[in-house]
């Protein structure tokens, strides 16, 4: 179950939870990890913005919806969301276990470089 911390602006959210959000099509997902990671296995639709370019791609991170950020454990994901709420975004996500709980899991994967290059 979805877990809020008040000291965070983001819940923390099992890969379940992060697969039905998206399956339910409320979510955008936002892979913060390095390009070769990326493009060794990442959440099917996943959009790359490595967590170090955050403030510079603010622009492509949308404004309403679900914001789901994953990366390979947890850790990077959830600085990115601090970002992207001093960024004044919302409804923002933060995947527990990150893409190595996603691939222990089971659940699919997609690989293969960005189609942007970042």
């Amino acid at each position: 179950m979805a877990y809020k911390d008040p000291r965070e602006p983001f819940s923390r959210i099992n890969v379940d939870e992060a697969k039905a959000m998206i399956t339910g099509g409320s979510a955008v997902v936002i892979d913060v990890r390095e390009p070769h990671e990326y493009a060794a296995a990442h959440v099917p639709g996943a959009k790359l913005i490595p967590v170090n370019t955050i403030i510079n791609h603010k622009d492509e991170i949308p404004d309403a919806g679900d914001l789901v950020f994953i990366c390979a454990v947890g850790q990077r994901s959830a600085l990115a969301c601090e970002y992207a709420a001093a960024l004044g975004k919302q409804n923002l996500y933060n995947v527990e276990g990150g893409t190595d709980a996603w691939v222990r899991a089971g659940l699919p994967v997609e690989t293969g470089a960005p189609a942007v290059a970042r």
